[in-house]
C-alpha cells in the first residue's frame, strides 16, 4: 500500500502537505489560503471535500490561514491539542469540528497511526508528527527553536522528514527591514531553526532507513534553497548520509509528489 506525499507550499507566508493512502487523505497545516490549497490539490487531481482529516500543529497564521475556507464551510475534522482548538477559534472566529489528542501521544486515523510530540515555539502548544504508515514513516518537524533530545529520538525513525531550515544565520542578523526584537524571537530556542541547527539535526536522526528529506519553512528574504541545501547536504556526507535526497521546497510551487 503506497503512501503519497506533496508539499503544496513551505515558508514563512504558509505551510501546508498532502499525505495519502489508499484509505486516508490528510493535509498536514492549512497555512495557505483555502484558494491556493484547492489550486495545488487540483495539481494532483485532488480536492478539499475528500479530506478526511487535517492535523495542525501549531495556531500560527503561516499554519491555519486556510481552515476558514476548508474547515468551517466543508466540516473537515481538524486534529490538534486543545490549546491550539482554543487559540485557533478565538483567532478566526470560527468553530472547528476538532478531534482533540494530547500532545507527546498517539492516535490513529483509518490505516495510519499519528504520533505526536511536543517542540520548543512561541505558541500554545505546538507539536510535532510521525505519521506511521504500512509503507513507512513520515515526519514532520518545523517551527522549533531548538531540537531537544527527546524530539531527536521521536523523528529518528521517519524514512521521509521535512525539517525545517528557516533562516541563513548571517542573512538575518544583516536584513535592515526586521527589527533587533524579531531577530532575537527568531535566533531564540522558541523560533525558528537556521541552516547550520538544522544540518545538526538532519546528523544526528541520520539512518539507514532515511531515504527524503524536505528542508521546509525557508525564509524569503533571510534564506536562500541553495545555501540551505548546501548546509545540510554537507553534514549529511561528512557523515556518510549520501543515501539520502535533499530537497528545498518553495513557498509558491508545490514539491513533485513522492510515493513511499
Amino acid at each position: 500500500m503506497p503512501v503519497h506525499l506533496t508539499i503544496l507550499g513551505s515558508g514563512s507566508g504558509g505551510n501546508c502537505a498532502y499525505l495519502e493512502t489508499d484509505s486516508v487523505r490528510l493535509l498536514i497545516d492549512a497555512g495557505l489560503s483555502g484558494r491556493q490549497i484547492r489550486q495545488r490539490m487540483a495539481s494532483v487531481a485532488r480536492a478539499p471535500e475528500t479530506l478526511t482529516g487535517i492535523l495542525i500543529t501549531h495556531e500560527h497564521s503561516d499554519h491555519i490561514a486556510g481552515l476558514v475556507g476548508l474547515a468551517a464551510r466543508l466540516e473537515v475534522p481538524i486534529y490538534c491539542n486543545r490549546l491550539t482548538k482554543e487559540a485557533i477559534e478565538a483567532q478566526l472566529q470560527i468553530q472547528v469540528n476538532a478531534r482533540l489528542f494530547t500532545s507527546g501521544g498517539s492516535f490513529e486515523v483509518a490505516d495510519v497511526t499519528v504520533d505526536t510530540f511536543s517542540v520548543s515555539h512561541d505558541a500554545s502548544d505546538p507539536v510535532g508528527f510521525l505519521v506511521r504508515t504500512a509503507a513507512g514513516n513520515i515526519g514532520f518537524l518545523t517551527d522549533l527553536g531548538h531540537a531537544t533530545k527527546l524530539v531527536v529520538e521521536r523523528v529518528r525513525a521517519a524514512n521521509v522528514l521535512l525539517l525545517e531550515a528557516n533562516h541563513d544565520v548571517k542573512m538575518l542578523q544583516d536584513d535592515p527591514r526586521r527589527p533587533w526584537s524579531l531577530k532575537q524571537r527568531i535566533l531564540s530556542r522558541h523560533g525558528h531553526l537556521s541552516n547550520e541547527s538544522a544540518a545538526e539535526v538532519a546528523g544526528q536522526i541520520l539512518s539507514s532507513g532515511l531515504r527524503r528529506l524536505y528542508l521546509g519553512h525557508l525564509s524569503r528574504e533571510c534564506n536562500r534553497p541553495e545555501l540551505a541545501h548546501r548546509a545540510v547536504v554537507a553534514r549529511l556526507e561528512q557523515l556518510g548520509g549520501t543515501h539520502v535526497w535533499v530537497e528545498s521546497t518553495s513557498q509558491d510551487i508545490p514539491s513533485a509528489t513522492f510515493t513511499l
